[in-house]
C-alpha cells in the first residue's frame, strides 16, 4: 500500500480530486487549490477503496444473525479500538462514543457532566462556538484571558481555579486554534486543572489532525480526560466524530437520545440502560463513517504523523515568510501554530478577496469570524455592537468584519503557496480596479464579478462543470 517517497508527496498522491479542474473568469479553467482543510479535508483514494469493498458485507450492527450482519458488527466494534488507539486512549477505563462530529461530542458531554446552575466551566477566549455555547447553556462560563496576539495567559488560567474553586467543575479548552493555529499546551493546562481536582476536555477538531496526540495514562497529571474531535478534519469521509472520557461519566444516568440500541431491557415502568458506548450510540450507527474514520487513521498512522507534522510545520513557516514580506497585509496571531492562517488585505473587505481568489485563481479558502466571533472581534480591536446582527438580518455581510484564512495541510506543496501569493501580490496592486469589477451581490452572500452577477449564467457555469 506505501512506496518510499515522503510522506506528503504519498499524502498528496492519495488525495481525491487532487487534478481537479475548477472554473474561472474569461472562460476558462485552472487546477484547483485547496487550502481550506480547517473546514473539512478532502478524502483519501485508498480509503475510498477499502470502503467500496467493505460495503459487499455491509449489514446492520448488533441486531441481525446473518454472516453480514455479524462481520458489520465486529468491524464496527473494532473502529471503536482503533479509533481510540491512535490517540492513546485506555479503553479499559475509558469509553469512545462515535458521533457525528466534534459539535455534537462536546454537546453530549455538557449534557452527561450533568452540570447545575451554579457549577462553572473554564473556557479560553479563542474557542470556536462549539466549545462555548453548549457550556453556557447548562452552566456559569468565565473565559481564561488571552493577549493581543491571541495566546492564551496562563496566569490568568491560575487566578479563576484560585478563584473560583470548588465551583469549577471542568476546563474545556481548544487544541489548537481554528483562527490563527494557535497550538494550547493542553498537558500543562490538565496538570493545573488536576491540582484543583478538576478535569480537563480537549476540542481536538485542530489539532489531532495535524499532530500526533496522546491522552496519556490516567495515572499521568498530563492526563487529558475528555477529547473530542471529528473525522471529516481528518481525511475520513461520511460524517463521524468522536468523543471520549471516563467511562463511569457514561454510566450515570440516561442518554440525551434514547431508544433503539440504548437499553438491555425495558419494562412499563422501568428501564435498564446498556453498557457505554451503547448507551450513547442510539440507533442504527454511521457504520460506513466509523470504518472510513478507523481505516484512515491507520494510514496516517503507517505513513507517519511525526512526518507529516514535520512537512507541515516547514511549509507553514515558508508560507508565513511569504506572507509577511507583502505591503498592506497583516497576519493574526504567534507561533506555536499548527498550518492555520488568518489575515487581512488593507482596504479590501475579507469576502472580496476570498472572492477573487475563487473567481479568478482557482483557489479555495474562507473568509469571515470562522464560528468563533468573540475571539476574532478580540483579535480585530472590534468592539461589540447589535449593528451586526442588524447587517446579518438584511443580509448586508459586506459590512461585517473579519479576515481571510488559510489552512494547510501535508500535502499542500510549496507551488500552491506561490500561487496564493503571486495572487495576493498581484490583488494588493490592482485592489481599485478589483474593488471596481467586483459587486457585493445580497442574493448570493458575498461579492461577484459585475459580469457575473446574472444567476444564470452562474448556474450554466456551475450545471457545466456538475455534467
Amino acid at each position: 500500500m506505501f512506496t518510499n517517497k515522503p510522506a506528503a508527496m504519498k499524502l498528496r498522491h492519495d488525495i481525491k480530486g487532487i487534478d481537479k479542474k475548477v472554473p474561472v473568469k474569461g472562460n476558462k479553467s485552472r487546477k484547483y487549490t485547496f487550502f481550506d482543510n480547517a473546514a473539512s479535508t478532502p478524502p483519501l483514494i485508498p480509503i475510498l477503496k477499502e470502503i467500496d469493498d467493505y460495503l459487499s458485507w455491509y449489514s446492520g450492527v448488533h441486531r441481525g444473525t446473518g454472516y453480514k450482519s455479524l462481520v458489520s458488527s465486529k468491524i464496527y466494534d473494532d473502529c471503536h479500538e482503533i479509533i481510540g488507539k491512535f490517540v492513546g486512549a485506555d479503553l479499559s477505563t475509558d469509553t469512545l462514543v462515535l458521533v457525528k462530529n466534534t459539535t455534537e461530542a462536546i454537546n453530549k458531554l455538557a449534557y452527561r457532566l450533568q452540570l447545575k446552575s451554579q457549577d462553572i466551566v473554564l473556557i479560553t477566549a479563542m474557542e470556536h462556538h462549539s466549545n462555548e455555547l453548549p457550556w453556557r447553556s447548562r452552566a456559569q462560563v468565565r473565559y481564561i484571558d488571552v493577549d493581543k496576539d491571541g495566546i492564551l495567559d496562563l496566569n490568568s488560567v491560575e487566578y479563576l481555579f484560585k478563584r473560583y474553586h470548588p465551583q469549577v467543575k471542568l476546563l474545556a479548552v481548544c487544541g489548537a486554534s481554528n483562527v490563527t493555529g494557535h497550538v494550547n499546551d493542553v498537558h500543562s493546562l490538565a496538570r493545573i486543572s488536576h491540582a484543583y481536582g478538576c478535569k480537563i476536555m480537549v476540542d481536538g477538531a485542530q489539532l489531532v489532525p495535524h499532530q500526533r496526540f496522546n491522552m496519556k495514562a490516567h495515572s499521568d497529571s498530563d492526563h487529558i480526560d475528555f477529547l473530542a474531535f471529528s473525522g471529516h478534519k481528518i481525511y475520513a469521509p461520511f460524517g463521524s466524530g468522536v468523543l471520549i472520557g471516563p467511562r463511569e461519566t457514561f454510566m450515570s444516568g440516561p442518554p440525551e437520545y434514547q431508544g433503539g440500541g440504548t437499553v438491555k431491557l425495558v419494562h412499563k415502568n422501568e428501564v435498564f440502560w446498556a453498557d457505554p458506548p451503547d448507551r450513547d450510540e442510539a440507533g442504527s450507527p454511521n457504520v460506513l463513517g466509523a470504518y472510513g474514520l478507523a481505516r484512515t487513521l491507520k494510514y496516517l498512522d503507517k505513513l507517519g504523523m511525526d512526518d507529516l507534522a514535520k512537512h507541515e510545520e516547514e511549509l507553514t513557516a515558508y508560507t508565513l515568510a511569504k506572507l509577511r514580506d507583502l505591503n498592506s497585509l497583516t497576519v493574526y496571531g504567534s507561533q506555536p501554530r499548527v498550518g492555520v492562517i488568518s489575515f487581512n488585505l488593507k482596504d479590501l473587505h475579507h469576502a472580496l478577496v476570498g472572492a477573487i481568489l475563487c473567481y479568478e485563481a482557482g483557489i479555495g479558502l474562507r473568509t469571515g469570524c470562522f464560528c468563533a466571533q468573540n475571539y476574532v472581534r478580540h483579535l480585530l480591536g472590534v468592539k461589540e455592537t447589535n449593528q451586526h446582527l442588524e447587517h446579518y438580518e438584511r443580509n448586508e455581510l459586506d459590512k461585517i468584519p473579519g479576515m481571510v484564512r488559510i489552512s494547510l495541510a501535508p500535502y499542500n506543496t510549496r507551488a500552491e503557496v506561490d500561487h496564493l501569493i503571486k495572487w495576493l501580490k498581484y490583488i494588493v496592486d490592482n485592489r481599485y480596479e478589483f474593488k471596481r469589477r467586483y459587486k457585493y451581490s445580497p442574493l448570493h452572500g458575498g461579492f461577484i464579478p459585475v459580469d457575473l452577477l446574472n444567476p444564470e449564467y452562474i448556474n450554466k457555469i456551475y450545471n457545466r462543470y456538475m455534467d
